[in-house]
């Protein structure tokens, strides 16, 4: 069975809407006979009638055709659109988009491998129809369903899994990454609160020697009041000591300029420093990689 290009249980809901379509097709053709059967019946009832009896009979029957073929036209189109309309919602079930092509409609070829197809099936071969064909409406697509769709969404849903893995594991190396850079931030801090502490002693050192000066000067000042005598000693002696002083914060600001410069010459400052710039550049390739992630779900 392969008239139609269709397979077979696609065919046999064609040969179940035929014997459909049939059937309604024969009760027009009855009750248009019967239109005829009634004017016989109700007005054929002398034996000669004028033009005018004639006409008024004839036109009174073809309002009544009229309106019968014109309500069984009506609705076989409806009938059509409703069928139209089972076969639509079965494919959107399944996301699927159907076309027609109207114009194939009256394509004479088609229509008369229709007709063939409709003889061999009701006329010659005279054959009971089989509980099969015998069917009051297309069955839903409610379960079963394409393989290749059921394959697609498991392929999805395998791969969606896969992404959710690999996106828990970015983030716990992203957590892992940035609790590194936060013990490396404070130990970084404890180094700098060190170097603080000793950049305080020597600012400590500064201040003793300030107060030795203003110590000496207040000598000096007193003892040039006691006795003049002694005046030229004491100028010499506060001029030394300035120089000491001078000489005693040039020392002290070499000696901090060298601890700072041995301290960042460290092996332990240059690793932290290193460190902390490889953990702050896989931070920034985590954060990208997670932001890939996150716009791809």
């Amino acid at each position: 069975m392969a008239e139609l290009g269709l397979n077979e249980h696609h065919q046999n809901e064609v040969i179940n809407y035929m014997r459909f379509a049939r059937f309604k097709r024969g009760l027009c053709l009855k009750t248009v006979d019967s239109c005829f059967q009634d004017l016989k019946d109700s007005r054929l009832v002398e034996e000669t009638f004028t033009v005018d009896e004639v006409i008024d009979m004839l036109d009174g029957l073809q309002t009544v055709v009229h309106s019968e073929v014109e309500s069984e036209l009506i609705n076989t189109t409806y009938t059509n659109v409703l069928l139209l309309r089972q076969l639509f919602s079965q494919a959107e079930k399944w996301y699927l988009k159907l076309q027609t092509d109207v114009s194939e409609l009256e394509n004479r070829e088609l229509l008369e491998q229709v007709a063939e197809f409709e003889k061999s099936e009701f006329t010659s071969s005279n054959k009971k129809p089989s509980a099969d064909l015998i069917k009051p409406k297309l069955a839903p697509l409610n379960e079963g369903g394409s393989e290749l769709l059921n394959k697609t969404v498991a392929c999805l849903q395998e791969e969606n899994e896969k992404l959710k893995i690999r996106l828990k594991t970015i983030e716990t190396q992203a957590t892992t990454a940035l609790d590194e850079k936060s013990k490396l931030e404070k130990s970084l801090k404890d180094l700098q609160m060190i170097q603080g502490d000793q950049k305080t002693n020597a600012n400590q050192d500064i201040t003793e020697l300030e107060n030795k000066v203003a110590a000496l000067k207040c000598q000096f000042e007193k003892t040039l009041n006691d006795s003049t005598a002694n005046q030229k000693f004491l100028e010499e002696n506060l001029v030394t000591t300035k120089h000491d002083l001078l000489k005693v914060q040039d020392q002290l600001s070499t000696a901090e300029k060298e601890l700072e410069k041995k301290f960042q010459q460290t092996a332990a400052y240059r690793n932290m420093k290193e460190i902390l710039t490889k953990k702050n550049e896989q931070i920034k390739d985590l954060r990208k990689k997670l932001s890939k992630y996150e716009s791809e779900d």
